[in-house]
Protein backbone atom coordinates (compact mmCIF):
# COMPACT_ATOMS: atom_id res chain seq x y z
CA UNK A 1 0.00 0.00 0.00
CA UNK A 2 2.64 2.43 0.72
CA UNK A 3 4.54 1.83 -3.04
CA UNK A 4 1.06 2.57 -4.17
CA UNK A 5 0.89 6.07 -2.44
CA UNK A 6 4.36 7.00 -3.21
CA UNK A 7 3.60 6.12 -6.75
CA UNK A 8 0.25 8.22 -6.36
CA UNK A 9 2.22 11.14 -4.68
CA UNK A 10 5.30 11.43 -7.36
CA UNK A 11 2.72 11.13 -10.17
CA UNK A 12 1.21 14.27 -8.84
CA UNK A 13 4.43 16.19 -8.27
CA UNK A 14 5.07 14.91 -12.34
CA UNK A 15 1.42 15.78 -13.50
CA UNK A 16 0.20 18.58 -11.40
CA UNK A 17 2.61 20.64 -8.87
CA UNK A 18 5.15 21.15 -9.10
CA UNK A 19 4.73 19.84 -12.46
CA UNK A 20 2.91 20.01 -15.75
CA UNK A 21 -0.12 21.79 -14.44
CA UNK A 22 1.70 24.35 -12.47
CA UNK A 23 4.09 24.94 -15.32
CA UNK A 24 1.29 25.26 -18.05
CA UNK A 25 -0.55 27.48 -15.96
CA UNK A 26 1.85 29.97 -14.46
CA UNK A 27 4.83 29.73 -17.61
CA UNK A 28 1.37 30.97 -20.21
CA UNK A 29 0.72 33.58 -17.43
CA UNK A 30 4.06 34.78 -17.05
CA UNK A 31 4.25 34.71 -21.10
CA UNK A 32 0.75 36.86 -21.63
CA UNK A 33 2.47 39.52 -18.87
CA UNK A 34 5.77 39.72 -20.40
CA UNK A 35 3.69 40.38 -24.13
CA UNK A 36 0.80 42.87 -21.92
CA UNK A 37 3.75 45.34 -20.27
CA UNK A 38 6.06 45.33 -23.07
CA UNK A 39 3.00 46.71 -25.33
CA UNK A 40 2.08 48.79 -22.30
CA UNK A 41 5.64 50.53 -22.30
CA UNK A 42 5.72 50.53 -26.22
CA UNK A 43 2.28 52.80 -25.70
CA UNK A 44 0.15 50.41 -27.33
CA UNK A 45 -2.79 48.61 -26.22
CA UNK A 46 -1.17 45.23 -26.40
CA UNK A 47 -3.15 41.20 -26.08
CA UNK A 48 -4.96 40.49 -23.20
CA UNK A 49 -2.68 38.59 -20.30
CA UNK A 50 -4.53 35.79 -21.60
CA UNK A 51 -3.89 35.64 -25.39
CA UNK A 52 -1.50 32.89 -24.68
CA UNK A 53 -3.62 30.89 -23.54
CA UNK A 54 -5.81 31.13 -26.54
CA UNK A 55 -3.16 30.73 -29.00
CA UNK A 56 -1.95 27.79 -27.39
CA UNK A 57 -5.48 26.12 -27.63
CA UNK A 58 -6.04 27.14 -31.13
CA UNK A 59 -3.08 26.26 -32.10
CA UNK A 60 -3.78 22.61 -30.84
CA UNK A 61 -6.94 22.80 -33.15
CA UNK A 62 -5.66 23.59 -36.13
CA UNK A 63 -4.13 21.30 -38.84
CA UNK A 64 -0.67 20.15 -38.82
CA UNK A 65 1.43 19.98 -41.64
CA UNK A 66 4.10 18.20 -41.80
CA UNK A 67 7.03 19.31 -45.08
CA UNK A 68 7.46 16.44 -47.41
CA UNK A 69 11.04 16.94 -47.04
CA UNK A 70 10.87 16.73 -43.27
CA UNK A 71 12.16 13.54 -41.05
CA UNK A 72 8.40 12.99 -39.65
CA UNK A 73 9.11 11.20 -36.56
CA UNK A 74 12.05 13.47 -35.70
CA UNK A 75 9.88 16.40 -36.59
CA UNK A 76 7.08 15.38 -34.39
CA UNK A 77 8.58 14.22 -31.20
CA UNK A 78 11.14 17.22 -31.30
CA UNK A 79 8.51 19.48 -29.20
CA UNK A 80 7.68 16.77 -26.98
CA UNK A 81 11.12 16.50 -25.80
CA UNK A 82 11.61 19.84 -24.98
CA UNK A 83 8.28 19.69 -23.19
CA UNK A 84 9.36 16.69 -21.36
CA UNK A 85 12.54 17.77 -20.52
CA UNK A 86 11.31 21.18 -19.06
CA UNK A 87 9.15 20.12 -16.42
CA UNK A 88 10.61 17.15 -15.56
CA UNK A 89 13.54 20.26 -14.54
CA UNK A 90 10.55 22.22 -12.61
CA UNK A 91 11.03 19.07 -10.24
CA UNK A 92 14.11 19.56 -9.15
CA UNK A 93 14.26 22.98 -8.31
CA UNK A 94 12.92 23.76 -5.11
CA UNK A 95 10.21 26.02 -4.04
CA UNK A 96 12.02 27.23 -0.92
CA UNK A 97 12.36 24.33 1.38
CA UNK A 98 9.77 22.04 -1.18
CA UNK A 99 11.30 20.06 -3.92
CA UNK A 100 10.02 17.07 -5.79
CA UNK A 101 13.14 15.31 -6.31
CA UNK A 102 16.22 16.61 -4.56
CA UNK A 103 19.95 14.94 -4.73
CA UNK A 104 23.28 15.83 -3.83
CA UNK A 105 23.82 17.31 -7.57
CA UNK A 106 21.16 18.83 -8.48
CA UNK A 107 22.74 21.86 -9.89
CA UNK A 108 24.27 19.80 -12.53
CA UNK A 109 21.16 17.72 -13.55
CA UNK A 110 19.58 21.38 -13.87
CA UNK A 111 22.36 22.35 -16.46
CA UNK A 112 22.49 18.85 -18.64
CA UNK A 113 18.26 19.42 -18.65
CA UNK A 114 18.57 22.81 -20.04
CA UNK A 115 20.24 21.83 -23.28
CA UNK A 116 17.82 19.33 -23.84
CA UNK A 117 14.50 22.12 -24.70
CA UNK A 118 17.26 23.73 -26.98
CA UNK A 119 18.81 20.99 -28.41
CA UNK A 120 15.23 19.41 -29.60
CA UNK A 121 14.60 22.63 -31.19
CA UNK A 122 17.33 22.90 -32.88
CA UNK A 123 16.84 18.69 -34.39
CA UNK A 124 13.51 19.69 -34.96
CA UNK A 125 14.31 22.53 -37.08
CA UNK A 126 16.70 20.10 -38.70
CA UNK A 127 14.32 17.94 -39.26
CA UNK A 128 12.13 20.35 -40.89
CA UNK A 129 14.66 20.52 -44.68
CA UNK A 130 13.76 24.13 -44.10
CA UNK A 131 17.02 26.53 -44.93
CA UNK A 132 15.48 29.18 -42.50
CA UNK A 133 15.56 26.32 -40.11
CA UNK A 134 19.16 25.87 -41.08
CA UNK A 135 20.16 29.32 -40.46
CA UNK A 136 18.21 29.47 -37.21
CA UNK A 137 19.25 26.79 -35.44
CA UNK A 138 23.39 27.63 -36.34
CA UNK A 139 22.34 30.95 -34.62
CA UNK A 140 21.02 28.88 -31.53
CA UNK A 141 23.91 27.18 -31.19
CA UNK A 142 26.00 30.04 -30.80
CA UNK A 143 23.26 31.28 -28.21
CA UNK A 144 23.81 28.10 -26.50
CA UNK A 145 27.89 28.38 -26.47
CA UNK A 146 27.31 31.91 -25.50
CA UNK A 147 25.01 31.47 -22.09
CA UNK A 148 26.52 28.74 -20.73
CA UNK A 149 29.62 29.73 -19.55
CA UNK A 150 28.27 32.58 -17.34
CA UNK A 151 25.69 30.14 -16.40
CA UNK A 152 27.95 28.07 -15.09
CA UNK A 153 30.00 30.35 -13.50
CA UNK A 154 26.75 31.61 -11.39
CA UNK A 155 26.17 28.30 -10.27
CA UNK A 156 29.79 27.58 -9.21
CA UNK A 157 29.72 30.74 -7.42
CA UNK A 158 26.93 29.60 -5.61
CA UNK A 159 27.79 26.27 -4.67
CA UNK A 160 31.38 27.82 -3.80
CA UNK A 161 29.47 30.34 -1.42
CA UNK A 162 27.76 27.59 0.47
CA UNK A 163 30.01 24.82 0.13
CA UNK A 164 32.27 27.22 2.10
CA UNK A 165 29.78 27.51 5.04
CA UNK A 166 29.15 24.03 4.98
CA UNK A 167 32.41 22.43 4.84
CA UNK A 168 31.45 20.54 1.41
CA UNK A 169 34.03 22.28 -0.41
CA UNK A 170 31.72 22.75 -3.15
CA UNK A 171 27.84 22.39 -2.82
CA UNK A 172 25.45 21.34 -5.66
CA UNK A 173 22.65 19.99 -3.89
CA UNK A 174 19.79 22.57 -3.72
CA UNK A 175 18.60 20.96 -0.23
CA UNK A 176 21.63 22.60 1.20
CA UNK A 177 21.42 25.54 -0.32
CA UNK A 178 17.60 26.54 0.70
CA UNK A 179 19.36 24.87 4.60
CA UNK A 180 21.73 27.54 4.04
CA UNK A 181 19.44 30.62 3.17
CA UNK A 182 17.09 29.41 5.23
CA UNK A 183 19.74 29.79 8.44
CA UNK A 184 21.59 32.78 6.82
CA UNK A 185 19.43 35.11 5.05
CA UNK A 186 19.20 34.68 1.34
CA UNK A 187 22.21 34.76 -0.63
CA UNK A 188 21.50 38.09 -2.43
CA UNK A 189 21.91 39.97 0.16
CA UNK A 190 25.51 38.92 0.35
CA UNK A 191 27.74 41.62 -1.27
CA UNK A 192 29.69 39.05 -2.76
CA UNK A 193 26.88 37.80 -4.94
CA UNK A 194 25.07 40.85 -6.13
CA UNK A 195 27.64 40.40 -9.38
CA UNK A 196 26.43 36.89 -10.01
CA UNK A 197 22.41 37.98 -9.34
CA UNK A 198 23.07 40.51 -11.91
CA UNK A 199 24.68 38.39 -14.54
CA UNK A 200 21.47 35.62 -14.44
CA UNK A 201 19.42 38.45 -14.63
CA UNK A 202 20.94 39.12 -18.00
CA UNK A 203 21.50 34.89 -18.37
CA UNK A 204 17.63 34.66 -18.15
CA UNK A 205 16.49 36.39 -21.31
CA UNK A 206 19.33 35.03 -23.87
CA UNK A 207 18.85 30.92 -22.21
CA UNK A 208 14.66 32.17 -23.06
CA UNK A 209 15.61 33.39 -26.51
CA UNK A 210 13.62 36.64 -25.21
CA UNK A 211 14.38 39.99 -27.21
CA UNK A 212 16.90 41.18 -27.95
CA UNK A 213 18.57 37.94 -27.71
CA UNK A 214 16.26 36.44 -29.95
CA UNK A 215 18.76 36.20 -32.47
CA UNK A 216 17.30 32.45 -34.03
CA UNK A 217 14.17 33.70 -34.09
CA UNK A 218 14.55 36.94 -35.90
CA UNK A 219 11.07 36.92 -37.74
CA UNK A 220 11.63 40.19 -39.90
CA UNK A 221 14.81 38.42 -41.04
CA UNK A 222 14.67 34.43 -41.24
CA UNK A 223 10.37 33.90 -40.67
CA UNK A 224 10.88 32.56 -37.25
CA UNK A 225 14.13 30.75 -37.96
CA UNK A 226 13.74 26.85 -36.29
CA UNK A 227 9.89 27.45 -36.02
CA UNK A 228 9.44 28.19 -39.56
CA UNK A 229 7.92 24.91 -40.67
CA UNK A 230 5.65 23.98 -37.63
CA UNK A 231 2.55 24.64 -37.38
CA UNK A 232 -0.78 23.48 -35.35
CA UNK A 233 -0.12 21.29 -32.30
CA UNK A 234 3.67 20.63 -32.18
CA UNK A 235 3.93 24.67 -32.80
CA UNK A 236 1.98 25.34 -29.77
CA UNK A 237 3.68 22.80 -27.97
CA UNK A 238 6.94 24.64 -28.91
CA UNK A 239 5.31 28.16 -27.70
CA UNK A 240 3.81 26.46 -24.68
CA UNK A 241 7.68 25.32 -23.32
CA UNK A 242 9.42 28.89 -24.29
CA UNK A 243 6.95 29.99 -21.92
CA UNK A 244 7.51 27.43 -19.17
CA UNK A 245 11.18 28.48 -19.39
CA UNK A 246 10.46 31.59 -18.23
CA UNK A 247 9.11 30.06 -15.44
CA UNK A 248 12.03 27.62 -15.40
CA UNK A 249 15.02 30.53 -15.24
CA UNK A 250 12.64 32.94 -13.28
CA UNK A 251 12.20 30.22 -10.42
CA UNK A 252 15.85 29.36 -10.53
CA UNK A 253 17.12 32.83 -9.80
CA UNK A 254 14.52 32.86 -6.94
CA UNK A 255 15.90 28.72 -5.51
CA UNK A 256 19.47 30.54 -5.96
CA UNK A 257 19.18 33.71 -4.44
CA UNK A 258 16.12 34.89 -2.73
CA UNK A 259 15.78 31.25 -1.06
CA UNK A 260 15.73 33.11 2.08
CA UNK A 261 12.05 34.08 2.26
CA UNK A 262 11.18 30.89 3.14
CA UNK A 263 12.14 31.03 6.08
CA UNK A 264 9.92 33.71 7.09
CA UNK A 265 6.75 31.78 5.26
CA UNK A 266 7.38 28.93 7.76
CA UNK A 267 7.41 31.11 10.53
CA UNK A 268 4.28 32.69 9.35
CA UNK A 269 2.64 29.32 9.51
CA UNK A 270 3.78 28.57 12.82
CA UNK A 271 2.30 31.91 14.20
CA UNK A 272 -1.07 30.21 13.42
CA UNK A 273 -0.01 27.68 15.32
CA UNK A 274 -0.45 25.12 12.83
CA UNK A 275 0.93 21.63 12.81
CA UNK A 276 1.40 18.28 11.24
CA UNK A 277 0.48 17.90 7.10
CA UNK A 278 -2.00 21.20 7.28
CA UNK A 279 1.36 23.16 8.23
CA UNK A 280 3.50 21.86 5.50
CA UNK A 281 0.63 22.16 3.06
CA UNK A 282 -0.02 25.46 3.80
CA UNK A 283 3.70 26.42 4.11
CA UNK A 284 4.25 24.86 0.34
CA UNK A 285 1.25 26.85 -0.51
CA UNK A 286 2.11 30.20 0.64
CA UNK A 287 5.79 29.47 -0.83
CA UNK A 288 4.06 28.60 -4.07
CA UNK A 289 2.51 31.81 -4.31
CA UNK A 290 5.61 33.85 -2.92
CA UNK A 291 7.53 31.91 -5.85
CA UNK A 292 4.84 32.57 -8.21
CA UNK A 293 5.16 36.58 -7.29
CA UNK A 294 8.63 36.62 -7.59
CA UNK A 295 9.07 34.92 -10.85
CA UNK A 296 6.23 37.53 -12.36
CA UNK A 297 8.79 40.61 -10.76
CA UNK A 298 11.86 39.10 -12.42
CA UNK A 299 10.09 39.03 -15.65
CA UNK A 300 8.93 42.10 -15.60
CA UNK A 301 13.17 43.21 -14.64
CA UNK A 302 15.02 40.73 -17.08
CA UNK A 303 12.56 40.28 -20.00
CA UNK A 304 10.17 42.76 -20.66
CA UNK A 305 11.74 45.94 -19.36
CA UNK A 306 15.44 44.88 -21.14
CA UNK A 307 12.67 44.21 -24.52
CA UNK A 308 10.89 47.54 -24.72
CA UNK A 309 14.30 49.72 -24.20
CA UNK A 310 16.76 47.97 -26.56
CA UNK A 311 16.62 46.88 -30.01
CA UNK A 312 17.40 42.80 -30.76
CA UNK A 313 21.23 42.27 -30.65
CA UNK A 314 23.13 40.60 -33.60
CA UNK A 315 24.61 37.10 -33.11
CA UNK A 316 28.10 38.50 -32.92
CA UNK A 317 26.92 40.84 -30.50
CA UNK A 318 25.42 38.50 -28.16
CA UNK A 319 28.31 36.35 -28.24
CA UNK A 320 30.64 39.38 -27.09
CA UNK A 321 28.13 40.79 -24.52
CA UNK A 322 27.87 36.87 -22.57
CA UNK A 323 31.41 35.98 -22.82
CA UNK A 324 32.92 39.46 -21.51
CA UNK A 325 30.08 41.19 -19.87
CA UNK A 326 28.24 38.67 -18.24
CA UNK A 327 30.89 36.43 -17.57
CA UNK A 328 32.97 39.13 -15.79
CA UNK A 329 30.41 39.86 -13.55
CA UNK A 330 29.71 35.85 -12.26
CA UNK A 331 33.16 35.58 -12.16
CA UNK A 332 34.10 38.66 -9.81
CA UNK A 333 31.27 37.05 -7.39
CA UNK A 334 33.06 33.56 -8.01
CA UNK A 335 36.29 34.75 -7.18
CA UNK A 336 35.22 36.47 -3.92
CA UNK A 337 33.34 33.55 -3.08
CA UNK A 338 36.71 31.49 -3.53
CA UNK A 339 38.32 33.63 -0.92
CA UNK A 340 35.70 33.34 1.57
CA UNK A 341 34.25 36.98 1.35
Amino acid sequence: MSIVISALQYLGYILIFPGFLFCFLVGLLLSGIDRKLVAKMQKRVGPPVLQPFYDFFKLCGKETIVPAAASKTVFLMAPLVGLAALVVLQLFIPIFQFTAFSGMADIIVILYLLLIPALAQILGGAASGSPYAGVGLSREMVTIISCELPLVLVLLAVAKTVGSATGEGLSFSFASIAAYQAANGSLILRLSMIPAAIAMLMVIPGETGNHPFDAAEAETEICEGMLAEYSGAPLGIFKLSHAIKMLTLTSLFVALFLGGIGSGIAQLVALMGLTGPAANGLTVLLGAIVTVLLCIVLTVVSISFVHAVTARLKIEQIFKFYWTVVSGLALISLVLAWYGL
